[in-house]
């Protein structure tokens, strides 16, 4: 996972699924309890990625916000019984009176934190402040809401080389162990963290706002929030814009195949890409020749893994799998990486390789708020997986994608990560209903893969807008797309396509 990470940053997951009841009448009105915002230190506004430039601007904006929590039920077929803590903030509109309504958003995850996503959007350029309060909320299990303290599985890479059946059922044995570890630890409170209650607590918090309706703006697993929300309450639901879509079933196994197919889909695309820059790069001016030349790369590397050892890493054709997976963006990087690698023999680390690593991330400072809950990133997903988590057929199809996918089958997961979750599994069931729906599909990336997009419509309706990029998330932050969403979320008006990121 190393030049992944060192070459595109953090994707978020792509949605799974969550199961779709009824929810229980509430036992009281819900009510906000506001209190005051954390203190953030420029330090740790350095460590969220705001540039220093940017202080200023953030702090205005941060000046301008609330900070609230909810008390929600934690199992809502026991609506009086134990509560927990749902945290969020609120953005208000700047133009009071033209005011729409409020508009909660969420970034993905599952476990990751919506609670300063209203600046983060502000400030990459979305206006939709201006008539709508941004709310920015942490669902159960993650940031500042109540969250579970066990420690899941942690799948670190095998030795470098080949990955042998022993080595992967040691890794299936360790992840079966975490995994029941981690869920006896609290299973009343761990067991509820499905989308369904997550959309719930969503419902209490619109009602405690005063909203009849919510608008909604969800990416990467908040698709499949939204979704579920729109099919729970699809009479509260004043407009909604999901990008790039989840699947519809929630299955961990079809998750990883379709994923594989589109990495390797769009690995093609980099081959056509490296072919027509055949003067930089050497591997042949067609893709069916780069497609070769990298094949016995990986080949060789994962035959003979080479370390470097003045920035202590060992390349094998597992990471040469990682890096051929990689957005349009790192494709530079990514064709000059393989091109040094070509004649690297180390100890030494080629140039570009070199830079790219540049140390490991520093922890994050005292005070910085949570980004990202691998507890709840697990829950969330084991409680709704129906695939098949036994090592066997994990096993099984993990071989067969090292065939049918040479370059980019390396990368993609051999053990099952629900292997040994035992709570139970949350049936899910969409609905086709609920207020303006529009689905951003991205025609090329592999997190959330295109098909995904129509099987939602199908599924949920809505109109699909087809973006002409493979970078996941990038309809949130790309100008024309962004304007699309404002857009739609302020008149109504809707679009086929959206320019996406160009190919470098």
């Amino acid at each position: 996972m190393i030049l992944r990470t060192l070459l595109a940053g953090a994707l978020a997951f792509g949605a799974l699924a969550a199961p779709v009841h009824a929810a229980a009448p509430a036992s009281r009105q819900p009510s906000v309890t506001w209190h005051e915002c954390p203190a953030y230190s420029d330090d740790v506004l350095r460590s969220l990625g705001v540039p220093d430039k940017e202080f200023a601007k953030f702090r205005a904006l941060y000046g301008r916000t609330e900070c609230g929590t909810l008390a929600v039920p934690q199992d809502y077929s026991d609506p009086g019984g134990k509560q927990i803590t749902i945290a969020f903030t609120r953005l208000r509109a700047s133009d009071r009176a033209r005011r729409l309504g409020s508009l909660a958003v969420n970034p993905g995850g599952p476990g990751g934190s919506g609670y300063l996503m209203p600046i983060d959007l502000v400030m990459g350029g979305m206006k939709l402040n201006e008539r709508y309060d941004l709310i920015g909320l942490d669902p159960r299990g993650t940031g500042y809401s109540t969250k579970a303290a066990c420690r899941p599985p942690e799948q670190g890479p095998p030795p470098p080389g080949p990955v042998t059946e022993q080595q992967a059922r040691a890794v299936y044995a360790a992840t079966v162990a975490a995994n029941k570890a981690c869920a006896a630890t609290d299973p009343g409170f761990l067991g509820q963290l499905t989308t369904a209650n997550a959309a719930r607590d969503l419902d209490r918090l619109r009602a405690a706002l005063g909203e009849r309706k919510i608008a909604f703006l969800g990416v990467s697993w908040g698709t499949w929030f939204g979704a579920v929300y729109r099919s729970l309450f699809p009479d509260r639901v004043r407009a909604m814009w999901l990008d790039s879509v989840a699947l519809t079933v929630p299955r961990m196994d079809v998750f990883t195949e379709v994923r594989a197919g589109a990495a390797d889909r769009d690995f093609r695309r980099m081959a056509a890409w490296v072919a027509a820059r055949d003067d930089t790069y050497g591997f042949g001016d067609t893709q069916a020749e780069v497609i070769e030349a990298l094949t016995r790369l990986r080949e060789r590397f994962a035959a003979d893994p080479v370390t470097f050892t003045d920035i202590d890493l060992t390349v094998d054709g597992r990471m040469i799998a990682d890096a051929a997976s990689q957005p349009s963006p790192a494709w530079p990087d990514t064709a000059q990486v393989f091109k040094e690698l070509v004649t690297a023999t180390g100890p030494d680390a080629p140039p570009t390789l070199k830079r790219l690593a540049g140390g490991e991330r520093p922890a994050p400072p005292a005070g910085a708020p949570e980004r990202g809950n691998k507890p709840a990133n697990v829950a969330y997903f084991c409680n709704e997986d129906s695939g098949s988590r036994t090592f066997e057929s994990a096993w099984r199809a993990y071989q067969e994608r090292l065939t049918r996918y040479p370059v980019t089958g390396e990368a993609t997961a051999f053990v099952p990560g629900c292997a040994g979750w035992p709570l139970p599994v949350r049936e899910v069931r969409l609905r086709n209903g609920g207020g303006p729906l529009v689905l951003s599909g991205h025609l090329h990336e592999s997190p959330s893969p295109y098909q995904w997009t129509l099987d939602m419509r199908a599924a949920v309706g809505g109109t699909v807008v087809t973006v002409d990029d493979d970078v996941h998330g990038s309809g949130l932050r790309t100008p024309d797309c962004v304007a699309a969403v404002v857009a739609f979320f302020e008149t109504g008006r809707r679009v086929r396509t959206c320019e996406g990121v160009p190919l470098p």
